[in-house]
């Protein structure tokens, strides 16, 4: 297939916002349940439990698609980087994939245990702490850079555990939290939802934190994301990104004080969001932070077109199902309701 120089320097621009969207997808939908998970100790009694495990039932399976869809076109896409970042980042992936799964099967058999259901409930906000966690630690290694050599990982197995990628970890994990919280106060009704308002009022401080203390860390420790967000003119296209966030994270305060039930759910998805793409303005047009860019990464061009195709029939499909289910199961779960 003959591909014109331009089509080489767009291809990957497409490919890498589309890997974008789809991790942004994973983190928002799945980031709500892991949450959800997260708050499990913190509930008054096992009806409050079921409550909570009931207003994500019909969602969580689903949500965990993109994260397949996100890793499945980093292989694809960018097989470069693929081979580059599972060796850097093998043992947080690794150690996220099983407490996801251990989570995962937690979630199904609690539903059914008797004697044991304390034993899987335990489980259950374990695997999603911890996968919740590691999640944050991918994030802070992948950021703060990866050592390559002739093209190949040419560091450590333990080059990720820095204080700042275990800072991003602790950070993912009360994020989770929060969007959990706020999703509660959306889906549920009565005790739950009281106390899931009263959670995330505390927790909303406790976000603006650990993301302040992100935003002052990475230019303070890495040269060129200071160059990208403390230079003119990009000081003065960027300063929006920080003052918007302070500005939402002040909104989702007040609908929270004010008794909104669906605002602040989607307030907290616009800081997620926001958080997000200060992210990718630190790195791109970087794919492996600081020396391969997505260019350098690419597959080649007829490859790319060949998966872009599929892509271009298949997303739209995988969004309108999301859509309809969403759809479908919306409204309030009350105690000792769920879906069968």
């Amino acid at each position: 297939m003959a591909v014109t120089a331009g089509m080489e320097w767009y291809l990957p621009v497409i490919w890498s916002l589309l890997l974008a969207v789809a991790i942004a997808m994973y983190v928002v939908l799945d980031g709500f349940d892991l949450g959800m998970g997260i708050l499990f100790p913190f509930a008054a009694n096992d009806r409050e439990r079921d409550q909570m495990m009931n207003s994500v039932a019909p969602f969580w399976d689903g949500n965990e698609t993109w994260l397949v869809l996100g890793g499945g076109g980093l292989l694809v896409a960018f097989p470069l980087a693929y081979s580059i970042v599972m060796p850097a980042l093998y043992l947080p992936v690794i150690f996220m994939l099983l407490a996801l799964v251990f989570r995962g099967v937690a979630f199904e058999f609690r539903h059914v245990a008797d004697t044991s259901r304390y034993l899987w409930s335990i489980s259950f906000a374990g695997g999603s702490t911890l996968a919740a966690f590691f999640q944050g630690v991918l994030l802070g290694g992948f950021v703060q850079g990866i050592k390559v050599e002739n093209n190949a990982f040419a560091g450590g197995p333990l080059d990720w555990a820095t204080p700042f990628a275990l800072l991003c970890g602790l950070g993912v994990v009360a994020g989770y939290a929060l969007i959990g919280s706020v999703w509660l106060v959306m889906k549920t009704e009565g005790a739950a939802a009281a106390a899931a308002r009263a959670r995330a009022r505390v927790l909303l401080p406790v976000v603006l934190v650990f993301m302040a203390i992100v935003s002052l860390w990475t230019p303070l420790a890495f040269p060129r994301i200071a160059e990208r967000w403390f230079t003119t003119p990009n000081l003065f296209y960027l300063a929006p990104v920080p003052l918007v966030t302070l500005a939402l994270a002040y909104g989702v305060w007040r609908w929270l004080e004010k008794g909104y039930d669906n605002l602040p759910f989607f307030g907290v998805i616009g800081l997620f969001l926001l958080g997000y793409v200060g992210i990718g303005i630190s790195i791109f047009p970087y794919l492996i932070p600081p020396s391969l860019t997505v260019w350098e990464t690419a597959a080649a061009p007829a490859s790319q077109i060949f998966m872009l195709i599929g892509t271009v029939f298949l997303l739209p499909v995988i969004l309108g199902y999301i859509c309809f289910v969403y759809w479908l199961f919306r409204g309030k779960v009350r105690e000792g309701e769920g879906y069968h």
